[in-house]
C-alpha cells in the first residue's frame, strides 16, 4: 500500500504543478473589453452564429495566442484575420486569449 500512496501523491503534485502553469498572464477583463471587435464574426460569447467563423469560447489559451500571433506576424494568412490582428500587441493577444479560453 505505501507504494500506491507515493504514486498517488506524486500524481496529485504533478497535476497541481502542470495546471498551476496554465495561466499565461492574460487579463480576462481587458480581454473582454478588447473582444468587442470580435463579436460580429465570433459571437458575443465566443460562439459564432456563422458556420464559416470558428467558435473561440473554451479554446486553449496557448493555441489562441499562437494563432493570433501568427496572423499578426504574417505566418498565417487570412484576409480578415490578418487585418484584424495587425494592430494587436502581445498584451492584447494574451488578454483576448485569456478571455476566450475561460468562456
Amino acid at each position: 500500500m505505501p507504494i500506491f500512496r507515493n504514486y498517488f501523491f506524486i500524481s496529485i503534485f504533478l497535476c497541481f504543478f502542470t495546471t498551476a502553469n496554465v495561466s499565461l498572464a492574460g487579463n480576462v477583463a481587458e480581454g473582454k473589453e478588447r473582444a468587442m471587435s470580435c463579436i460580429p464574426c465570433h459571437g458575443k460569447n465566443g460562439i459564432s452564429t456563422y458556420f464559416y467563423y470558428p467558435n473561440l469560447a473554451g479554446q486553449k489559451e496557448a493555441y489562441l495566442i499562437r494563432t493570433m500571433t501568427e496572423y499578426r506576424d504574417g505566418r498565417r494568412k487570412d484576409p480578415i484575420m490578418s487585418a484584424m490582428a495587425q494592430g494587436l500587441s502581445d498584451d492584447d493577444i494574451a488578454n483576448l486569449a485569456a478571455y476566450y479560453s475561460r468562456l
